[in-house]
């Protein structure tokens, strides 16, 4: 049930006509309280879309009443226009939600909006506005799922999770295929919450959690103008948890859709799980770990099963983190194939034929580490992006 399956929450997903292909492109997430707390975190590109601008303003707040998701367009790069039209869109989420006879008064200024698509093109307004009144019509708190689907892109699947404890859920939907890379992977995220907790915990959970799983997704180097992960509270359970159950349940709804992204990654046949040991700091081992995640030559190797390790020191080697060549360990799926920056274990004995391969890098410099995930380099990925506008 994704993000319905927290108390307080309705969902739907709809097809309004954004897509050509007539698919499902317009979700709404309402949170009927009695708690409207929300936190967010957004994309690190300087270059940011217009419902990532207002969505930014709004969460300053803290304050969120309902989130409106369209895919089929980014409404990115697409000036003064396309942000009349985000506050537009949230304008009429305003509207056709407090008219709905429920008692209910929203604003403008608690309406998140999230877009992705294609960038610098804008939205047909004359199918969006229509469509926020259709979605609005069909929330359900059964519509968590539609509303998953609703989000979609080049996704092959749709992304949900869900934790339950004590008496209060986490619940999530994501969607992301390419574009992935920190900050936050080329995605949308709304999580939600019947905790009863305010706004700052719900900052410092979700920032907690995000650093180390979806800034750790690093698919193909390339950072979104539109990340936007959101996390909002309805206080519907009445319970309010221990804070630190509460953001281990964040971050384990956050780890396990970051997964589903890698595992949906355009073209891909391979989930690479890089993990760097021995650093000196944890910052060096997440340098580290993207280098290797980065490595284009390493992914091709990846895609051929092939475990050619000198494609990991080679990565290795354009850091800026401390380490001596000559004391470099690699493991590929546990076979350690390089010992002190030369030749290790028979390479023969690395069996590639899983979907996950596990490349463990050792600096032997220190006691911090780090996990990235990644994926293989296909001709399917580039088929895939070089018709991604046509």
């Amino acid at each position: 049930m994704s993000v319905t399956a927290a108390q307080g929450f309705t969902a739907a997903g709809i097809a309004a006509g954004i897509k050509a292909n007539g698919n499902p492109d317009l979700a709404l997430v309402v949170n009927h309280g009695p708690r409207l707390a929300a936190a967010g975190v957004f994309t690190s590109n300087r270059v940011k879309a217009a419902p990532v601008h207002w969505s930014e303003q709004v969460l300053r707040g803290g304050t969120v009443s309902a989130v409106v998701l369209n895919s089929g367009g980014a409404n990115a790069c697409t000036g003064p226009k396309g942000f009349q039209d985000t506050h537009a869109t949230a304008e009429k989420v305003a509207e056709v939600l407090s008219g709905r006879g429920d008692g209910a008064e929203h604003n403008a200024g608690e309406i998140a909006v999230a877009s992705t698509g294609l960038i610098g093109v804008l939205l047909p307004m004359d199918k969006l506005l229509p469509g926020v009144e259709t979605a609005a019509a069909a929330l359900s708190a059964d519509g968590g799922e539609a509303a998953a689907i609703a989000i979609k892109t080049t996704d092959t699947v749709h992304k949900t999770a869900t934790v339950s404890r004590g008496g209060w859920t986490v619940g999530g939907m994501a969607k992301g295929a390419g574009m992935l890379a920190p900050g936050l992977a080329t995605m949308l995220v709304v999580l939600t919450t019947d905790a009863d907790l305010d706004a700052a915990d719900l900052d410092k959970a979700l920032r907690d959690a995000t650093r180390t799983t979806f800034d750790r997704v690093d698919s193909d180097g390339c950072m979104s103008t539109n990340d936007t992960v959101l996390l909002l509270a309805s206080g519907a359970s009445g319970h309010v948890p221990v804070y630190e159950e509460f953001a281990e349940a964040v971050r384990t709804v956050c780890d396990d859709l970051a997964r589903q992204l890698i595992g949906d990654a355009e073209g891909a046949s391979k989930d690479i799980r890089i993990e760097v040991i021995g650093a000196a700091s944890e910052e060096d081992a997440v340098e580290v770990g993207r280098s290797i995640a980065r490595n284009n030559l390493l992914k091709c190797a990846i895609h051929g099963e092939d475990p050619n390790w000198g494609r990991v020191l080679s990565a290795i080697g354009t850091t800026r983190a401390a380490f001596d060549p000559d004391r470099l360990n690699v493991a590929i799926n546990d076979v350690w194939v390089c010992r002190n920056g030369s030749v290790g274990e028979d390479r023969d004995l690395v069996s590639m034929k899983d979907r996950e391969v596990r490349i463990t890098a050792d600096l032997s410099t220190g006691s911090a580490s780090a996990v990235i995930w990644a994926n293989d380099l296909t001709a399917e990925y580039v088929h895939e992006n070089s018709a991604y506008s046509s």
